[in-house]
């Protein structure tokens, strides 16, 4: 049996409308916790409950000193219940408002006073109690209840005054007037319910017995407050269930209390139904910010594919401008480079050495340009994958051999040791590959060797390990930062130490090492330090016999 007979249904009605007024006070509050109205939502719904509490306690049998005091702390919360009313009218529907000085200086010090008269003799000086049931039957009053009276009284009547104004002066949007009449329906419920039960049947009839429903009574108010909220700001149906939840939890363990058999059962209980109430208010905000955290992810995602987008038209663009740039600009620089051939073997009569060593500087700058070019063009294509391969047997070997006659000319005019070093026992290292794009990377790996290396030495080596086929270039060079390697295959990296004195356009690696990953190897870079000089390796997987 959960309680006996109706004995306790008015702490039903009472423990449910506290649950319902500090879940819905504390969801309005993390709805917008910026909004000076979600703020005063919440601070009002705490001094209701609280004012809620002590008007049902002081309402119950017992002892006269303890219901002096049930009452005075009853007074105390009715006085900070009616400043919240008037600072929600005040501020209602805004996120932002200027108080001004008289709320700050004036009201908000008033209020302060007067709640802390009532904890005194000088408004509720001492109670009488009925002989019959022990309960409250009236009290000797001080001065200081007028004074308590007209403040209640007035922040009351006040707050609506100065909502009508504003509706009055056109300082709401339509929406804000919709907001608007929702918390006047709700105040309009309230305070009659409150007349009607607290002051009428009282005061004419004789009947306290609804007084104790003071919870009851306020919880249209703020029920319609926080709809006129919500409504307009769009809730995750996740909250809303964990809010309806939280709700019938605080009151499945009231239930509880009321079917203790005693009263240290009662006040175990009790004090159950009150963390139970703490962590539903808990619950509601962990699943807020879950939502709220995902809803950023969601903006962060569409922000991020819209970047995406971006950077693929972008990078569109880039392409088209590099393929029509380097198409355009290719065919000019072969005209030059022919022309100039053309005066250097005579064709339009003899010429002077100055002459001819002007023109061979004009077909080498040619030359580089081209060679820009070709770069460029191979950027395109391996950034879109359009790279054109054409994969056969391939004797890596004889391809590194070629590489290295057609580079010892470069290294012999730099003065520089260059060693090619076979694989033991020599015989073809065949590879599926394309032998021009793969004598592009060795001729870069080469390239890059004597052009980083002022003096010493360059060797170049081809082996076998295992099932992949190997080949190293390592030089004496100006070597490769440790913070460098990591990034050196990627595009337009250059080691800054000596980018003006050699120049380059930070791109051959990184066609380099696409190439290579297109044939299945590896391309990597290996380096003691600065001036102790590199080691670049291919790797690429071996061709089994009969394919």
């Amino acid at each position: 049996m959960i309680f006996s007979g109706l004995d306790n249904i008015d702490l039903v009605f009472v423990g449910t409308a506290i649950a319902g007024i500090a879940i819905l006070g504390f969801a309005t509050l993390l709805n917008n916790r910026k909004s000076i109205t979600n703020r005063t939502v919440f601070w009002f719904g705490i001094a209701a409950v609280l004012w809620s509490f002590f008007n049902y306690a002081y309402q119950q049998p017992g002892g006269a000193a303890q219901i002096t005091w049930l009452l005075r702390l009853h007074a105390f919360f009715a006085v900070w219940y009616a400043f919240f009313i008037f600072k929600l009218f005040y501020v209602f529907p805004q996120e932002q408002i200027s108080t001004g000085r008289i709320y700050r200086y004036g009201l908000i010090p008033a209020a302060a006073v007067v709640a802390l008269l009532t904890l005194t003799p000088f408004v509720f000086d001492r109670v009488v109690l009925s002989a019959s049931t022990g309960r409250i039957a009236g009290a000797s009053n001080g001065f200081g209840v007028y004074l308590f009276g007209l403040f209640v009284v007035g922040s009351i009547v006040a707050g609506p005054v100065f909502l009508f104004r504003r509706w009055k002066r056109g300082a709401l949007s339509p929406q804000q007037k919709k907001q608007v009449l929702f918390v006047l329906v709700g105040a309009l419920i309230t305070f009659t319910l409150h007349i009607v039960y607290n002051f009428i049947l009282p005061a004419f009839f004789g009947d306290t017995r609804f007084i104790q429903y003071g919870a009851v009574f306020i919880f249209p108010f703020i029920a319609l407050t926080s709809y006129s909220i919500f409504r307009y700001h769009l809730l995750n149906i996740e909250i809303i269930s964990t809010e309806i939840l939280a709700f019938f939890l605080a009151v499945a363990t009231l239930f509880e209390v009321l079917g203790a058999a005693t009263i240290s059962e009662r006040i175990l209980r009790g004090t159950i139904f009150l963390f139970v109430l703490l962590f539903s208010l808990l619950l509601i905000r962990s699943v807020r910010r879950e939502i709220e955290v995902r809803r950023q992810l969601e903006l962060l995602d569409r922000e991020l594919e819209q970047k995406n987008a971006q950077l693929e038209d972008l990078s569109r663009f880039k392409s088209q401008l590099l393929s029509l740039a380097s198409h355009q600009i290719r065919s000019p620089l072969a005209a030059i480079k022919g022309f100039a051939s053309l005066i250097t073997d005579g064709l339009y009569g003899a010429v002077s050495d100055k002459v001819k060593d002007a023109v061979e500087k004009m077909r080498n700058s040619a030359d580089e340009l081209i060679g820009l070019v070709n770069t460029l063009l191979d950027l395109r294509k391996v950034d879109e994958g359009k790279m054109d391969y054409q994969f056969a047997r391939t004797d890596l070997l004889k391809l590194v051999s070629e590489v290295y006659e057609l580079m010892r000319p470069l290294a012999a005019a730099k003065h520089l040791v260059f060693d090619f070093v076979p694989p033991e026992g020599g015989g073809q290292i065949a590879v599926n590959a394309d032998g021009a794009k793969l004598k592009q990377v060795v001729q870069n790996l080469v390239d890059n060797a004597i052009k980083y290396t002022p003096s010493g030495s360059v060797r170049l080596a081809a082996a076998i390990r295992g099932d992949r086929a190997e080949v190293s270039v390592a030089d004496s060079g100006v070597g490769i930062p440790e913070s460098l390697v990591p990034h050196l295959f990627e595009e337009f990296i250059r080691d800054e130490r000596i980018k003006q004195q050699i120049l380059g356009t930070g791109l051959g690696l990184y066609i380099a090492r696409k190439i290579a990953e297109a044939h299945g190897g590896r391309l990597s870079a290996s380096s003691p330090g600065e001036g102790k000089g590199s080691t670049f390796t291919l790797s690429l997987p071996l061709l089994r016999s009969g394919a």
